[in-house]
């Protein structure tokens, strides 16, 4: 994907999406982020328990983006370093309004893209299964079973998906991966 932050990637004339790179304790950030917990409340009873520095999204070790649509926040997504040439996805999220269109297919490119770029080899994540919907989308852009880590290693609920990153000269123009 050869989209940077601050950089529309609709190129059909749809509404207006931009994705942009913004610290992890920006406002508008932390509503969304907020918006992902209140989500956590509802499907699992508590907020994500697992340890946060906003430190740890800013460039070049991290990032944290938000989409928004014809301006409106829509989503947002981040990764962080894991471990040496490893991110954590963290964050992803979809306002409801603007569910179903595949906006988080679109997050989940740029974070990949971001963090093949700056010169990581494969992603982690940890979700749950009381989001089917995520677990889906996951495993659809061929995220895989890996063993679990953090504070959910061993919950029972918790689902642990990675994948390897293609390189940087892998990637198509339209944001697809050559194989």
């Amino acid at each position: 994907m050869s989209t940077s932050p601050e950089e529309s990637v609709s190129p059909d004339h749809s509404p207006s999406l931009v994705l942009r790179a913004l610290p992890y304790a920006d406002p508008i950030a932390h509503a969304l982020v907020e918006e992902v917990q209140e989500e956590y409340v509802v499907r699992y009873g508590g907020r994500d328990a697992a340890p946060v520095d906003p430190a740890e999204f800013e460039p070049p070790t991290g990032l944290f983006l938000v989409a928004e649509i014809d301006g409106v926040p829509a989503g947002c997504g981040a990764w962080r370093v894991h471990a040496p040439g490893v991110v954590e996805i963290k964050r992803v999220y979809v306002a409801p309004a603007f569910r179903r269109r595949g906006l988080a297919s679109v997050i989940m490119t740029a974070l990949e893209s971001t963090a093949a770029r700056a010169g990581h080899r494969s992603v982690v994540l940890n979700t749950g299964d009381r989001q089917p919907e995520a677990v889906e989308l996951y495993r659809h852009l061929g995220y895989r079973p890996v063993p679990g880590y953090g504070v959910y290693a061993t919950a029972r609920m918790a689902v642990f998906l990675g994948k390897e990153l293609p390189t940087p000269d892998q990637e198509q123009e339209d944001g697809s991966w050559a194989s």
